[in-house]
């Protein structure tokens, strides 16, 4: 799973790298097919878009001004300067990312928009660097599939919120079985696929790390929408090599500036999407939760 994780961070660390922002009509068409609109898009920095979502957890999230909100894998910042402006300068948003580049590229987004109520730290999401129960509210936004340890994700997020905390976070979640080519495939392990987990799984994690009221809401979208940056992936994307891990996941070998024959993750996470409706057997899903006061 060593191998996998820095192969994610790898592929994001390109993504972070590459000129993808929602000036890419692609781009900006992911992110309204899973629920921002253009309004809100134009209110941050376009490079905080990189067409990396699977819903707006900002928009069920209910932020209120003064508080404190954690979003995990925070990105180019997209999640956290929507929240940012909702909690206001009494309040903090505070985004956690593993990829340094991709803290570079927010830390030069909030400069540029100036903002001022928000931080970004260098983690994992199963080791947050925060104190126990300082947060008001956790979201998070096609993330947590990437995690090879869920339940410590999980647990980490019960312990950062406050009693009566809540959580407001969007992923991707099995429904079904998913057809091997895409359980085995790195392309849909980093894009948000092959490694979700099935939805009564995620809602007994959530339920045996100590969060009350579970609901898991499918919201319908549909997850072709990532075939929508097809071609603006740009130069700085990482290559497929016939190279496969222990548990037969390709190992991505090479990254950033490929030539034109290597196949990027981005462009075979497409090309499996129009081979296999994913619809079937994945969903983007809303999770909800709030920790008990007592």
């Amino acid at each position: 799973m060593e191998q996998i994780l820095e192969s994610v961070r790898e592929k994001y660390s390109a993504v972070a790298e590459s000129s993808l922002s929602t000036r890419n009509e692609g781009v900006k068409a992911v992110a309204e097919a899973f629920g921002y609109s253009a309004d809100e898009l134009l209110s941050i920095p376009a490079e905080a878009n990189m067409g990396l979502s699977c819903g707006n957890p900002t928009a069920t999230a209910n932020l209120r001004s003064g508080e404190v909100v954690v979003d995990l894998g925070s990105g180019g910042g997209l999640d956290v300067f929507l929240s940012s402006k909702q909690v206001g300068p009494t309040g903090k948003a505070i985004g956690i990312d593993m990829t340094p580049s991709m803290i570079e590229r927010a830390q030069a987004n909030a400069k540029a928009g100036g903002y001022e109520n928000v931080e970004f730290h260098l983690s994992t999401i199963d080791n947050i660097p925060l104190p126990d129960a300082s947060v008001d509210c956790v979201i998070s936004n096609c993330v947590i599939n990437l995690a090879p340890d869920k339940q410590a994700v999980f647990g980490e997020i019960a312990r950062i919120l406050k009693p009566g905390g809540r959580v407001a976070i969007s992923d991707i979640a099995l429904k079904g079985e998913l057809p091997e080519a895409i359980a085995k495939s790195l392309a849909a392990y980093v894009g948000c696929i092959a490694g979700a987990i099935p939805i009564e799984a995620y809602r007994q994690g959530l339920l045996d790390a100590g969060f009350a009221y579970v609901e898991i809401v499918d919201s319908g979208a549909d997850l072709n929408a990532y075939t929508k940056v097809e071609n603006q992936s740009g130069c700085c994307s990482p290559a497929m090599e016939a190279v496969s891990a222990p548990n037969g996941l390709p190992i991505v070998s090479d990254v950033c500036c490929t030539p034109a024959s290597a196949t990027s993750l981005h462009e075979d996470l497409t090309k499996l999407l129009h081979e296999y409706d994913v619809n079937s057997s994945a969903a983007s899903v809303k999770v909800y939760a709030i920790k008990p006061k007592n």
